[in-house]
């Protein structure tokens, strides 16, 4: 893997470098990394079937036009998006965007949960 792109391991770590964020083990082998308890931000297949994350809903149709990021499955509708390993954009792309997707979710919580999260 080239020093330009991050592996499902890198891509973990970054997630949980993140103010208040938390990994749990759902449906059959998928790590969920969430803020504030039970609000998603991202999604990793341990199966190696992909990354899935939020974006802001005026960029989603754009990334959905890039080569291997599609729409999420179950989730776009709410402006997730998808991508298999091994992941179509660099380091810094990425973790930009999940941080974005981290504080999207954190942004929708009442102002009292939003302390010590906010980037």
């Amino acid at each position: 893997m080239s020093e330009r792109h991050m592996s499902e391991a890198q891509v973990a770590a970054y997630c949980l470098s993140l103010p208040g964020a938390r990994e749990d083990y759902k449906w059959g082998g998928v790590r969920v990394f969430s803020v504030a308890g039970n609000k998603m931000f991202a999604v990793l297949d341990l199966a190696g079937a992909g990354l899935s994350f939020k974006v802001a809903d005026e960029l989603f149709l754009g990334y959905c036009d890039r080569p291997g990021v599609r729409p999420a499955p179950y989730l776009a509708r709410a402006r997730w998006i998808s991508m298999a390993p091994p992941y179509p954009m660099g380091r810094d792309e990425l973790c930009d965007l999940l941080r974005r997707s981290h504080q999207l979710v954190v942004q929708r919580l009442p102002k009292r949960l939003q302390t010590g999260l906010v980037l």
